[in-house]
Order: structure tokens, then C-alpha cells, then sequence
């Protein structure tokens, strides 16, 4: 195959509506081409570009220092592509989907305000409100929920990644978002090498507190152990709950977070988090303490 001049991230959908699919392929990985042929992806570009009059970047997002997402919409909003670029403009992934939205639960915010469970700055790995800035979003009980991690120089790790201990996240302090009660708690999971998962627990170790006006908040995927509060104590925002681990449906330690309108986060409903001083954090954003104090 032809080698040609790698289309760059600001070219991409202009070429790929145009139907230059040839372009586009001869810069994917060779992981990506043993997935999907140029047959294949001729056909489905050819389908998806039905109808559509032009692509609009939505948002760029860095995930770390070797990829960066591209989100691109058509018009009407109702198409969804997205692109993961290298620096060197490879290509590593390509996702051609429906737009989900939820307009009517995205604008409907907690009544109370809350603060990220954290004592460090962390990265916001999954958070948002579209499907392709997270994952939890076209799930009612858990839309709004946020993944985190701690980035360093754009690697969640250091040295090896096969050590659980070398994740930055790993035995990190996760405290309470708001003044609430302990309502349940789930101990005793080991925590999951790398690359593991318990999808029998998927939220593995965690605490459950109930907060003013109904309102709930989970943190999962707790560090075996190392809870130190117990059900039926009142809590103070910023107290500290447990230590991030890497227990239940989790691939490397990170922190889940979400708040919900039951104490079973199964069949309640997920809540869009309204946090003190109008922060909004999405996916690449880093969030810190300070900026709530």
C-alpha cells in the first residue's frame, strides 16, 4: 500500500468525508489493521457519511502523553466520530457511533454541593456527559459518575505497569465529599493485580453515605482494608473514608465517584454532581483540593 503524507488531526474529518479512506488507513497501528480491514472501514465511512453535510470538532481532550481524543459531530448532532491521534499523528482508534444524549437529566444538578473525595490533584480519567467522555454515561444508575486517577507526565504509573504499587493513585487518601452518615459498607476484596477484574463485585470495596435531601454518594474500588469509618457514623466533608485500591470491575487503582438518589446504586438513579464554586470537571481535566478551599 501506497504510503501517503499523514492526515492531521485537523484535517481528518474533511478527509474522511471526503472519502479519502485510503489516507487514513496507511496511518493506523498494525494492532488497528489486524482488527479492521480497509474494506471494512471503507464501508462503514462510506454508511456513517450518509446524509452528513460536514463534521464539527466537539472537543480534544489529552487521556495522556501519547494519546489525544478528537470528538467531531455532525450537524444535526446525532453522529458521533472519534478519533485517538499519537503525537506523531498515528492513528490508534477509530469510533463511528450515534450522539446518546440525555438533555433532561443533564440539566437536572444535586440539590447539594460537593467536593471532589480527594487530597491531591488528580486526573479526570471518565467524567462528563457523552457517552465517548464516559463510559458510565449511557447508564441511568450511573451517568454521571467520575473516574479518577493520578497523572504524572502523562502516565498513571512509574517504572513498571504490572506493579500494582507503582500506580500514583494506589493507597492515595479518598475522603467524604459532603457532610453526610455512613449508610453501607463493602470490605474484605482483595485488590486486583493488574489487568484483572472482579466483575462478580464490580464496585468492589466501597462506602455508601446519605447525604441532605435524599442524596447519596459512592466511592468504590477502595484498597482492601483500609476503611476507617463504620456504618451509622456522621461524617464531615474532607474527612478521610479509605485508601484507593484497585478491588472490583477495575483494570489499575482509581476512584470512583458518583451521587445518586438511592442508597442502592443499582436501581437508583445517578445525579449530575453540582460542586461548590460551579466547577464542572470533564475527562482531561485535573482537579485539586485548593480550588474548593
Amino acid at each position: 500500500m501506497k504510503e501517503n503524507r499523514r492526515v492531521t488531526p485537523e484535517e481528518f474529518a474533511h478527509k474522511f468525508l471526503d472519502g479519502d479512506f485510503l489516507s487514513i488507513y496507511s496511518q493506523t497501528t498494525e494492532e488497528f489493521k489486524q482488527e479492521v480491514s480497509f474494506e471494512q472501514l471503507k464501508e462503514l465511512g462510506e454508511s456513517f457519511n450518509s446524509g452528513v453535510d460536514c463534521f464539527s470538532l466537539e472537543m480534544k481532550t489529552n487521556l495522556n502523553r501519547d494519546l489525544t481524543q478528537y470528538l467531531w459531530l455532525d450537524s444535526s448532532r446525532d453522529k458521533a466520530m472519534v478519533v485517538f491521534f499519537a503525537p506523531d499523528n498515528v492513528i490508534h482508534g477509530i469510533r463511528l457511533a450515534p450522539f446518546i444524549s440525555y438533555p433532561e437529566s443533564d440539566r437536572q444538578f444535586s440539590r447539594n454541593a460537593y467536593i471532589m473525595p480527594i487530597k491531591e490533584e488528580w486526573f479526570v480519567f471518565w467524567g462528563g456527559t457523552n457517552q465517548f467522555i464516559n463510559y458510565h454515561y449511557p447508564y441511568e444508575n450511573q451517568r454521571y459518575a467520575y473516574d479518577l486517577v493520578i497523572m504524572k507526565d502523562g502516565l498513571s504509573y512509574h517504572d513498571s505497569r504490572n506493579n500494582l504499587s507503582n500506580y500514583y493513585a494506589f493507597n492515595k487518601e479518598i475522603t467524604a465529599p459532603a457532610d453526610g452518615k455512613i449508610v453501607k459498607i463493602v470490605d474484605g476484596m482483595k485488590d486486583n493485580a493488574i489487568g484483572e477484574l472482579n466483575s462478580e463485585y464490580p464496585e468492589g470495596n466501597c462506602v455508601i453515605m446519605e447525604h441532605r435531601n435524599n442524596e447519596f454518594s459512592m466511592l468504590a474500588h477502595l484498597k482492601q482494608d483500609s476503611i476507617v469509618v463504620k456504618e451509622g457514623d456522621s461524617i464531615t466533608k474532607g474527612q478521610l473514608i479509605a485508601l484507593c485500591g484497585n478491588s472490583g470491575n477495575s483494570t489499575e487503582p482509581h476512584l470512583h465517584f458518583q451521587v445518586m438518589n438511592s442508597s442502592n446504586y443499582r436501581e437508583g438513579s445517578s445525579i449530575r454532581i453540582r460542586f461548590e464554586k460551579g466547577l464542572d470537571p470533564i475527562q482531561g481535566d485535573f482537579i485539586s483540593p485548593a480550588v474548593f478551599s
